[in-house]
């Protein structure tokens, strides 16, 4: 089983989040041109070296026309995100930015975007929404709005859109099979921002952060910015220590600041012997949803967190025909997927039981084929080893050159 264990000891933030992930690939360029050849308007990445406390690292660099926008240090609360999403902790900086050059967005806007112009897959499209989806909760929690008005100010610029966007890239990349992080370390005193000095952390931090094990300590700054900190929701199976892994690869992403402490998030990628885990089983029975609503809510519990979701045909009471909806889930995930279950399905009653699962270990990797490179996900374990090409990529294959999947697979086989 991959696991994945990310060191928060110093807080998180996007950047560092990234570039402790891009640690982990064994090809950085290649990646770095792939994020370089996505359609994000006006962006591009460099990854530079970086030493904290004699630990040498990658500090991940986002350009918006061939500017870094240093006004995403400011913290402006105006029904919108109001943190740095870089990590320089540094906040007793002067707010004299220029404001027109602040990009201004709604959720619909950001959804526009990340829907219609990014080329990732839907998975990283989902991903990548659900995290901006926390931030948007939790200011319009903050802020008493409802969330259509929310209008995202430095987590809505292109630069933090493009750090978002590579940590779910990175993420499907790696593929782990469950992602731990240690306690997050938030840090302490107080952030001036445009309404006056905040607490640390901050409320939209402090929100998204809620039922996650924090602390605090001497050093004094917002170490962990609502950016870092919806990644670390959205992605983290557990927190707490670390698990007992063979460890693989180590990452080291780096925040611009200097303190005491090694100014990083560590990343760990490795592998456990443990061959089974626990799921959570979730069913119900349906016979009056149609297979369009159905198949709609199938989509919200994947994009949720669920690990499994299919349907079995039921024959039910007074010879109705129905549907068995099974949901698999980890178990910190149940009380999120019981809400989806109940808000997209016509249900009113769940069952749950707690079974174990036996897996392959899975990892990625990227072939050269005739018609270019091509993922194929391998699975090994327990005497077998199988692969399987990447939808996605045969999908894709099978539009551009006008082809089916069937004659796509013949070829490569």
């Amino acid at each position: 089983m991959k696991l994945l264990y990310l060191d928060c000891q110093m807080g998180a933030a996007g950047d560092m989040l990234s570039a402790a992930l891009l640690e982990l690939l064994p090809d950085k360029e290649a990646f770095l041109s792939e994020l370089n050849s996505l359609d994000i308007p006006g962006v591009s990445f460099r990854a530079d070296p970086a030493v904290k406390c004699g630990i040498t690292g990658t500090h991940m660099t986002v350009l918006v026309n061939g500017e870094e926008e240093e006004s995403a240090d400011a913290h402006e609360h105006h029904h919108g995100h109001d943190h740095e999403h870089h990590h320089d902790h540094d906040h007793e900086h002067h707010h004299d930015h220029d404001h027109e050059h602040h990009h201004h967005g709604s959720m619909h806007e950001i959804e526009h975007i990340v829907r219609d112009h990014l080329a990732v897959s839907d998975k990283v499209k989902e991903d990548i929404l659900a995290v901006y989806g926390l931030i948007a909760d939790a200011e319009s929690q903050v802020h008493g709005v409802p969330v259509s008005d929310i209008h995202f100010h430095e987590v809505g610029t292109m630069d933090a859109l493009a750090d978002v966007t590579a940590v779910c890239l990175l993420m499907e990349r790696i593929a782990p099979d469950e992602v731990f992080a240690s306690p997050v370390h938030v840090g302490s005193g107080q952030v001036h921002a445009a309404h006056g000095i905040l607490p640390v952390p901050a409320p939209a931090t402090a929100l998204i952060l809620k039922d996650v094990p924090v602390y605090g300590g001497s050093i004094r700054g917002e170490l962990c910015t609502p950016t870092g900190a919806a990644l670390l929701k959205h992605f983290v199976t557990r927190f707490g220590d670390m698990p007992v892994m063979q460890m693989e690869k180590i990452g080291y992403g780096c925040g611009k600041k200097d303190f005491e402490a090694a100014n990083c998030v560590r990343a760990i990628l490795g592998k456990s012997s443990r061959s089974t885990g626990t799921v959570i089983e979730l069913f119900c029975n349906i016979d009056d949803m149609t297979p369009e609503a159905l198949s709609f809510a199938m989509e919200q519990l994947f994009a949720g967190g669920a690990l499994e979701v299919f349907t079995t045909p039921v024959g039910m009471k007074k010879s109705r025909t129905g549907i068995l909806l099974s949901v698999m889930c980890r178990e910190n995930d149940r009380d999120k997927i019981v809400g989806l279950i109940f808000r997209h399905t016509t249900t009113i009653g769940i069952r749950e039981q707690v079974s174990k699962r036996y897996t392959l270990d899975r990892r990625i990797e990227t072939v050269e084929t005739p018609f270019g490179p091509v993922r194929r996900k391998i699975s090994e374990g327990y005497g077998v080893k199988r692969g399987k090409y990447e939808y996605e990529d045969l999908a894709e294959i099978a539009r551009t050159r006008g082809i089916s999947i069937r004659e796509i697979l013949e070829e490569l086989n």
